[in-house]
């Protein structure tokens, strides 16, 4: 796996970023990036724990971004990643599961939750 202190944060709005490094900046160093074209870079570039995406992030969208890591995986150009999605709403659970992501959150964040959820399967890897 990777880093067990970087926690890679893929979001383009800024209150999300905030809430997640509330709720994970005393577990984690916190990388963050903007775009999902950047996901794959970034995992090279820190080699994370673990990865947060928004669902909207800039020009890739959260699901495509989880879909390109794993992708990535199987064909071992990177290692395996736990992935966790910040939903808008429960309807997107569907989508969660279908890009074989980790762990989900339906937004608003509560920080404790999060907490727990990230930490919880980044421990247990």
């Amino acid at each position: 796996m990777g880093n067990s202190s970087v926690l890679l944060v893929a979001t383009s709005v800024e209150r999300t970023y905030q809430e997640v490094e509330a709720a994970l900046s005393g577990d984690y160093d916190m990388v963050r990036i903007q775009a999902g074209k950047d996901v794959i870079e970034a995992i090279n570039a820190h080699e994370p724990a673990a990865i947060v995406l928004d669902l909207q992030i800039g020009n890739m969208g959260g699901v495509a971004a989880c879909l390109e890591v794993r992708l990535e995986s199987r064909a071992e150009r990177i290692p395996i990643q736990k992935v966790f999605l910040l939903l808008d709403r429960e309807a997107d659970i569907f989508l969660a599961k279908e890009a074989d992501a980790d762990g989900w959150f339906v937004k608003p964040i509560d920080p404790l939750a999060l907490q727990r959820l990230v930490t919880s399967e980044t421990i247990n890897q």
